[in-house]
């Protein structure tokens, strides 16, 4: 799908609950000389601002630093190839390029954890709302006392010395919009703050303090606090999970830690601690 542009005719915005991002004052407050963020884009819509900006790197047309936000996105990607649909303007679905070049390869797979802290940290300032994270990729809030999904976050390679993150964020979807009953949003949260500016500048900017502060550690996720920042907003540890792992297997156990390389490490009851790199966790009981 070919994005468009939002620019020129609004007469599309039909929802006065969810009126456009304003583009040009985003791209004002985050695009400034020494920043990390090069270049801000919105666009009304397009299939997935990840796919997009990958081919955008492999055609040398985006920098490092590059953010392209969409306003809807029809064919958005979750983990597995999952698909992550929203109503137009009813969330934050948006996609960055980094080229973390002086970060050994091997820790490139702390950048969606890392993004997920940023976004928690975000959002609990500009939200007022408490965002928890299951273990890899995914963002809880709490709504009626259940702990549903309000957002998730998917890395992919952009080449040979780039990643593209992906986050989406539901904001402000209804009850009767969620996709499966286990969605959540910030609106259903009882977030103080549903203005997506405010948000999507609050995450920038937290992912901005965060990424440059893993660099300067050279990815070290001890020396630069990102472990430990990590482990205390995983609401996966503690719990009983299950672990639906590639090949068919599971591995059910107390999810314990979170190790050097980013892996959720689980104890099983035959006493074996094994870390776990990718694969689905289900939780199986509360904290």
């Amino acid at each position: 799908m070919t994005p468009r542009d939002v620019s020129g005719d609004d007469s599309r915005w039909s929802d006065l609950d969810r009126p456009p991002l304003n583009a040009a004052a985003l791209r004002r407050g985050l695009v400034r000389e020494g920043g990390l963020w090069s270049g801000f884009e919105v666009v009304a819509g397009t299939g997935s601002t990840n796919s997009d900006l990958v081919a955008r790197a492999a055609e040398g047309k985006a920098a490092e630093g590059a953010v392209l936000v969409a306003e809807e996105q029809t064919a958005g990607r979750g983990r597995l190839d999952r698909r992550w649909t929203a109503p137009p303007r009813s969330g934050l679905f948006f996609s960055v390029l980094l080229t973390p070049g002086d970060v050994p390869v091997a820790r490139w797979g702390w950048l969606p954890l890392l993004t997920g802290v940023a976004v928690a940290t975000g959002l609990s300032r500009a939200a007022g709302v408490d965002t928890a994270l299951k273990w890899p990729n995914d963002l809880l809030v709490t709504v009626g006392g259940e702990e549903r999904k309000a957002g998730g976050i998917l890395a992919e390679r952009a080449g040979e010395d780039g990643v593209v993150v992906g986050v989406g964020i539901n904001v402000t979807l209804r009850e009767n919009e969620l996709p499966v009953p286990t969605a959540g949003s910030l609106a259903l949260a009882g977030a103080v703050s549903t203005d997506r500016d405010t948000l999507l500048r609050a995450v920038l900017r937290s992912l901005e303090e965060w990424y440059e502060r893993w660099r300067a550690a050279a990815g070290d996720p001890t020396v630069s606090g990102l472990q430990e920042t990590y482990a205390a907003g995983c609401a996966t540890l503690g719990r009983t999970v299950r672990a639906e792992l590639p090949g068919d297997r599971s591995l059910v156990g107390e999810a314990v830690a979170v190790d050097g390389d980013g892996r959720l490490v689980i104890a099983t009851e035959e006493g074996v601690q094994e870390p776990v790199g990718a694969g689905d966790i289900v939780h199986l009981r509360p904290a």
